[in-house]
């Protein structure tokens, strides 16, 4: 028979002798909790572990609150912080799992790899005699063998299109910046464009070098893409903000049933930048996107052009444990400067119908129709200028786009989803770089003069057949248009930089042709912030 552990069977004594007084009651919840994992530690029928069965309760209780407040382990805790903290500590490339090889797109500029003369379109066989190729390795175990502290050596084998032989190269970890600015460009000779993939802690610093490099270039007007950004930290959001208000603007302010309101104001010592400014949402635009936004569009400052965003007005606070794993939890609701909430609606416990909202939105015509929209009376602010806005669900563009679906059928839904498109990609890249180098050594001439061949779109056919995805002539005609525009930017992108494939596909993006649009009027555009149609 088990033996019962002392602490357990004290416990066990304690709670059937306990008397109710209150304070004891006031307690009763968490002595349930610790003498609950006791009584299954030292009697279930089989071996329990515990660690599971304390992350299991932890997750459960998590799950009665908001669909916010998260447990995470220490390794997902690591992946969700590391893109965020602007660096972590590896061999620094830019790589793709291509037919269970590790194969370079790019070294990352100035890291380890590039130091020691790894190229694009090397395949990494091995690193410190472990095979990461053929051996059907998840990319999260390639990532760990890579990965590793900095001062640490990894001693890789690589195989290289040009040379008969492997080839063998020690490098040295190092800390690896991580990038949050995706993109950035000049539209037009008078319109800059930055995208911010992410808010991170080195984002305010990236952004503000984006933007000085554009002012360089002959920049007076600036879109702000914030399509698909999911957020970060709060604190990102307001830093890049305080660069475009007045000081003594409000950017946004905190508030919970244990946290006094703190706000947020510009407060910088230097002239407000003017340029006029356009920032692009969409339904994944959400948390610090929103707060920026919010910020510009209540302070007049900018136009926010396309869909309404995600709606998550909750701030999370992180409570680490030893291990590395972490509670985030809720503490606070977040408010624009009119003191809307854009948080949209949940039901504590119910995370389902608050994960599927943005697919009830698309099928509600949200997406094709602003009139499908619904606009909460109650819940209608105004801005500085006395435009209405309304809280409760997201930020409402000042200009609606419905969303673009032209191309979008389903052999390319197919063809994305098992990733025939980057596969291509990586092989025609890997084929022909020499000759694409020669042919457009500069970026704008590939933009200008590379098109995807009617022979390359039936290799591409070929491939996703090979790969599962049968041929459909008249779907293939339907998507071409775009998909071929999508093959090439990748191709650029591979070739130079990831503002090349933004420089591609944006101006087929609607959003992204309105904002150019708007923002080169400046009738429409002053007439929009001050509320005169």
């Amino acid at each position: 028979m088990k033996k019962i552990l002392p602490a357990a069977a004290a416990m066990l004594t304690l709670a059937a002798a306990s008397s109710p007084s209150s304070a004891q009651q006031q307690f009763e919840p968490a002595r349930k909790l610790q003498i609950a994992e006791a009584i299954i530690e030292n009697f279930y029928v089989d071996s329990v572990n515990a660690d599971t069965i304390v992350q299991e309760a932890i997750v459960a209780m998590l799950k009665t609150l908001d669909p916010h407040s998260t447990y995470t382990t220490a390794e997902e805790t690591r992946a969700l912080t590391e893109p965020l903290n602007g660096n972590f500590s590896g061999i620094g490339v830019q790589f793709q799992m291509l037919q269970d090889t590790v194969y370079v797109i790019q070294p990352v500029a100035g890291g380890p790899c590039e130091k020691v003369g790894i190229l694009p379109g090397d395949r990494i066989v091995a690193s410190n005699d472990t095979a990461i190729a053929g051996v059907k390795m998840p990319q999260s175990a390639v990532m760990k063998r890579l990965r590793g502290p900095k001062g640490s050596v990894a001693n890789l084998k690589v195989v290289r299109r040009s040379e008969p032989d492997t080839l063998s190269f020690r490098v040295i970890r190092d800390d690896i910046p991580v990038h949050t600015i995706d993109a950035k460009y000049m539209a037009d000779p008078t319109t800059g464009y930055i995208r911010i993939s992410s808010f991170g802690a080195e984002t305010p610093q990236e952004f503000i070098d984006a933007y000085n490099d554009l002012l360089d270039k002959g920049m007076k007007n600036l879109i702000i893409d914030l399509q698909d950004n999911g957020g970060g930290y709060l604190s990102a959001s307001v830093d890049i903000a305080k660069h475009f208000l007045p000081s003594g603007s409000t950017i946004v302010y905190t508030e919970g049933l244990r946290q006094e309101p703190q706000f947020f104001f510009a407060d910088s010592r230097k002239p407000a930048l003017t340029p006029r400014i356009v920032v692009l949402a969409n339904e994944y635009s959400a948390s610090a996107s929103e707060i920026l936004s919010g910020a510009l569009q209540d302070n007049d400052r900018g136009l926010v052009i396309g869909r309404r965003t995600f709606g998550k007005g909750l701030v999370q606070r992180p409570f680490p444990f030893p291990d590395g794993s972490m509670i985030r939890l809720t503490t606070a609701h977040y408010y624009t400067p009119s003191g809307r909430s854009i948080q949209k609606p949940y039901v504590k416990g119910d995370t389902g119908s608050y994960g599927n909202d943005i697919m009830d939105r698309y099928k509600h015509g949200e997406f094709s129709s602003a009139d499908s929209i619904r606009l909460d009376e109650s819940l209608k602010y105004t801005t500085l200028k006395g435009r209405p806005v309304y809280g409760g669900g997201g930020i409402m563009p000042d200009v609606f786009v419905p969303i673009d679906t032209t191309g979008v059928n389903k052999y390319y839904r197919e063809v994305r989803a098992k990733n025939v498109i980057n596969q291509y990609v990586v092989k025609y890249v890997e084929n022909h770089r020499k000759e694409l180098q020669r042919q457009y050594p500069q970026e704008n001439e590939f933009i200008d003069r590379f098109d995807v061949s009617d022979s390359m779109m039936t290799d591409f056919s070929s491939l996703a057949q090979s790969l599962g995805v049968e041929p459909d002539s008249a779907q293939i005609t339907e998507c071409a248009p775009f998909l071929k525009l999508v093959i090439k930017g990748l191709i650029g992108r591979d070739l130079f930089t990831p503002s090349t494939y933004s420089r591609i596909v944006n101006p087929i993006n609607p959003i992204y042709k309105e904002a150019l649009r708007i923002i080169n009027s400046p009738q429409e555009y002053n007439s929009l912030l001050s509320n005169q149609k």
